[in-house]
């Protein structure tokens, strides 16, 4: 049974870091393309980061390049989602998705096959 487990979500003030994490068990991320997505309230879910299952290979929606960055610890089996100079509109619940083994990431959710239960950020301004 594959189970995606997201944490470090929490409140912090605009200009403010924090790290997401989302931990695997059932697959290896290291063979899965893996996605960040977020939904803030009366939005849709949205892309936000994504990483191919080969070490190269990173995307990200216009709105937090140069600001988050997505990576992945093979040993710990868990990817990660690290959020620099957040801004108020970054608030919103963020998933982490696997989408197909030993394939580019997606940018759509419709082509992730697990998603965990999801992080609430909140960004104050």
């Amino acid at each position: 049974q594959v189970q995606l487990v997201e944490s470090g979500g929490g409140t912090v003030q605009t200009g403010g870091s924090l790290r997401l994490s989302c931990a695997a068990s059932g697959i290896n991320v290291n063979t899965y393309a893996m996605g960040w997505f977020r939904q803030a309230p009366g939005k849709e879910r949205e892309f936000v980061a994504g990483l191919n299952w080969s070490e190269h290979g990173t995307g990200y929606a216009d709105s937090v390049k140069g600001r988050f960055t997505i990576s992945r610890d093979n040993s710990k089996n868990v990817v990660y989602l690290q959020m620099n100079s957040l801004k108020p509109e970054d608030t919103a619940v963020y998933s982490c998705g696997a989408s197909r083994p030993f394939s580019p990431y997606s940018v759509h959710e419709e082509d992730y096959s697990y998603w965990g239960q999801g992080t609430q950020v909140t960004v104050s301004s």
